[in-house]
């Protein structure tokens, strides 16, 4: 590694949604000949397995007022100012070139610290709605970059409509072949995202179960379920005859959703990047309980665009879910224009267009 390399600081939260657009990020700036710092809390931490080695991970104390009792809550104005002094001290040796934030509470430290130093910034909003630290610095960084357009953003705010990188194990699989449902083994991916999948695990399983015998014998299940839903979810399954995998995380989803005939998920940012990327047909239920209903906003490209069906989460019933399952299942043709319409959706050039506005910021912080 190049010590002499420009840096690059990543701040991201402890969510999927923040931490694989970070990754592909990281991914892209290293290939540049940059040096990638991350700097995330416990709950990203999680994430990191797929991010480079060379990356340095800082795991840094972040505070929320989203989580604690009254006590923690009265402490997060402290930890987050203990938070910030450390990395401007920290940047102030480092030299970054840029600072990039994906939102989250733990992006805090890095972004004031970026503003205090007046070190070149931008941010990348991955949802419909702007999060609540990204609309806190919109008005403070250099660029905006939205990843679902058209996106909320406050008034007097620029921004680039650059799509959601994906991670370089979903662009692999970038318009991989889709086979049609047929008289075959077909697959069905679920994935419920690591807030609110319960409900997921409650109807989706039935609602399958309540398939068509004859369709049913096809049909094998990729289901990511929480860890305490996960023994229930596995065994209504076996009970009903239904070959599935079930766990708590796949590490493999792109290579699952390639094979997949439908995807049935959540509509986070990211999960909304990769089926558009690789184009498959969708169930989209938003979690209700999304701020702004950002969920919603998410998945209505997709929906426009003839490429997947949405069911509000208040309206998700076992009966209502297994029809469309089984509209989509039955109808190849159908199934077919869903997938090129999720891909004619798609930006696959949205890494691209992150590495191009931070090259600029760079130079721009140069002159």
């Amino acid at each position: 590694m190049n010590v002499d390399a420009p840096l690059l600081i990543i701040a991201a939260g402890g969510t999927g949604g923040h931490m694989f657009p970070a990754q592909a990020l990281a991914e892209a700036m290293l290939r540049k000949g940059w040096r990638v710092k991350l700097s995330t809390d416990a709950r990203g931490a999680r994430y990191t397995g797929g991010f480079p080695h060379t990356v340095e991970i800082e795991q840094i104390s972040s505070a929320t007022f989203a989580r604690g009792g009254l006590l923690a809550k009265a402490m997060v104005p402290f930890r987050i100012a203990g938070g910030i002094i450390g990395a401007t001290i920290r940047m102030m040796r480092d030299k970054p070139a840029v600072v990039v934030g994906f939102g989250g509470y733990p992006t805090i430290p890095a972004l004031a610290a970026a503003t205090i130093l007046r070190k070149p910034r931008m941010i990348h909003e991955q949802n419909g709605v702007l999060g609540r630290v990204n609309r806190l610095f919109a008005k403070r960084v250099d660029a905006v970059a939205c990843g679902t357009w058209p996106t909320d953003l406050p008034e007097g705010v620029d921004s680039v409509h650059s799509g959601n990188p994906v991670r370089g194990a979903v662009l692999e699989r970038a318009g991989a072949a889709y086979i049609a449902p047929g008289d075959y083994p077909m697959s069905i991916l679920v994935i419920g995202g690591s807030q609110g999948a319960r409900i997921l695990s409650d109807v989706v399983p039935p609602a399958i179960a309540e398939l068509p015998s004859d369709l049913l014998a096809n049909i094998r299940v990729s289901h990511q379920a929480r860890d305490e839903d996960g023994e229930r979810v596995a065994q209504f399954y076996a009970d009903n005859g239904i070959a599935a995998d079930v766990q708590p995380f796949f590490t493999d989803i792109p290579r699952r959703m390639s094979e997949a005939q439908l995807v049935i998920s959540r509509s986070g940012a990211s999960s909304v990047a990769d089926i558009s990327v690789i184009g498959r047909p969708s169930i989209l239920i938003p979690y209700a309980a999304a701020t702004g209903d950002h969920q919603t906003a998410n998945a209505r490209g997709l929906v426009d665009a003839g490429a997947a069906i949405l069911i509000p989460e208040s309206k998700l019933q076992v009966e209502t879910l297994s029809a469309q399952i089984e509209t989509i299942l039955t109808h190849p043709e159908g199934a077919l224009k869903m997938s090129q319409a999720a891909l004619g959706f798609a930006r696959p050039d949205a890494t691209e267009t992150l590495v191009e506005m931070v090259t600029a910021l760079a130079l721009k912080g140069n002159k």
